[in-house]
């Protein structure tokens, strides 16, 4: 048969047949945590077909004109081109409202599943050597992950979006000295201006997913490269890697996690709404709109503007702004999360390679750590709806604040004092059952905490 010509003739010179066959045999883990990275992984695929769709009908200009739409409430009203366009695919493109619904849930499920693979990396310790360039890319990716929603939610230009632009521009231009340039660069001038939907629409559909594109493949590389982590258990060792071959059991397995995905995605999309834009109307300067607030994965980010007091000191004579502050500390915060790797090596002097995993109780600290970086975040967070929470709870926003910033420094300090002792608990019980187990067997454990062999007859 031909086909088998040409199957034998590119294996004749590229080997592929030799290759093909070790990599079906490869084995990924069991364990059901190491699936929350298939689900990242799909739904950026999800993303890129329902946004493909969604670009043959978008059109990203801010000229005005008049709507005359099939929404008859906006019927004569002075639009954006952008917002136009949007509404049109909304309501009289076929399948439009659900494409871009599912495409908007898509976007929170995507960055969800990122930062709860990096949590799973984080506390079970598989960030440490020889993963530390791996980790960076990770963290490389959630922030990519985060302009690209960004962008994308801003370009309907309504109302809402457009109001978290102009906070996002404001928060850029309070970097001293060098805040108005690159305000200037990154929006096309004085915001509200005709170049900003160009260049968040440039950075939307092509940039940034090529970022996204190559920072997976390479992510992906590097695992392939170095192997999977493992938890500790009979018969996984340093040297080793227990599990699934790649076919046929995990791809099925993959394939089913993409599926499972995919129709939760449809099915949010068709039955849940999300960012009705036809509600907020367009975006005009002079208009804000409250009660309001961003997605998810922006939202701890205007949770601090809101939280961080109105103090604007001058540094050398030069007035800093009270935007920056917040800013700078999330500026630091992702520095702390690229270089956590090595700040971690720095304090347990441990230099070793690992590929067993850690439970998260048995790193009591690293736990403590993590727990309260999450526990703070989730307070900016709900934060961020401070002014939706008082319109139905009917209590003053200034109020809201006050708690929100009293919890900021609170809930970090007890959730992790309480995760410490917690670990401490755990840990102490695991000691106490390997150290009554049957004298019929024994286990040899590494310092690590992982499996040095299979149980034996003593």
């Amino acid at each position: 048969m031909i086909s088998a010509r040409v199957v034998r003739w590119l294996d004749d010179r590229l080997g592929t047949a030799s290759f093909a066959k070790n990599a079906l045999r490869k084995a990924f883990p069991d364990h059901w945590s190491f699936m929350i990275g298939e689900v990242a992984l799909y739904s950026f695929l999800i993303l890129i077909a329902t946004g493909t769709f969604l670009t043959f009908f978008f059109d990203a200009s801010s000229t005005p004109v008049v709507y005359r739409g099939a929404y008859t409430p906006l019927a004569g009203a002075t639009v954006s081109t952008a917002y136009d366009s949007a509404l049109r695919i909304s309501f009289q493109v076929h399948a439009g409202l659900l494409f871009r619904q599912v495409h908007h849930w898509t976007a929170l499920v995507f960055l969800a599943a990122i930062v709860a693979h990096m949590a799973r990396i984080f506390f079970t310790g598989a960030f440490r050597r020889p993963r530390e360039l791996n980790w960076l890319i990770g963290t490389t990716l959630l922030i990519l992950a985060i302009a690209d929603g960004f962008t994308g939610y801003s370009l309907p230009d309504d109302l809402l979006s457009g109001t978290g632009v102009r906070i996002a521009y404001s928060a850029l231009l309070s970097v001293p000295f060098v805040g108005g340039w690159a305000a200037f660069l990154f929006f096309g001038g004085a915001y509200p201006t005709t170049e900003t939907l160009r260049r968040f629409f440039s950075l939307h559909i092509l940039i940034v997913p090529a970022a996204i594109a190559g920072a997976l493949v390479l992510h992906l590389a590097m695992i392939w490269r170095q192997k999977h982590t493992q938890f500790a258990g009979p018969g996984r060792t340093e040297s080793n890697v227990v599990g699934s071959p790649l076919w046929p059991v995990y791809a099925m397995r993959s394939l089913s996690i993409g599926l499972v995905t995919a129709a939760v995605v449809v099915l949010l999309g068709g039955l849940v709404q999300i960012n009705p834009i036809w509600l907020y109307g367009p975006y005009q300067a002079w208009v804000v709109s409250s009660p309001a607030q961003p997605d998810w994965y922006v939202g701890w980010a205007d949770g601090a503007l809101r939280l961080f007091p109105g103090v604007s000191p001058r540094v050398f004579g030069h007035p800093i702004p009270s935007p920056f502050w917040p800013l700078l500390i999330i500026g630091i915060f992702f520095i702390c999360v690229y270089l956590w790797p090595f700040i971690e090596r720095a304090v347990s002097k441990d230099g070793a390679e690992h590929h067993l995993l850690d439970r998260p109780w048995q790193s009591p600290w690293r736990a403590t750590v993590g727990v309260a970086v999450l526990s703070a975040t989730l307070v900016l967070t709900l934060a961020g709806s401070d002014d939706v929470q008082a319109r139905y709870l009917h209590v003053a926003v200034e109020y809201l604040a006050w708690i929100y910033r009293i919890a900021f420094f609170v809930a970090p300090a007890v959730l992790g004092f309480a995760t410490y002792w917690l670990c401490r608990e755990l840990g102490a019980r695991e000691r106490e059952h390997l150290a009554g187990e049957s004298p019929w067997e024994t286990v040899r454990r590494t310092p690590q905490g992982g499996f040095d062999g299979e149980r034996e007859r003593v």
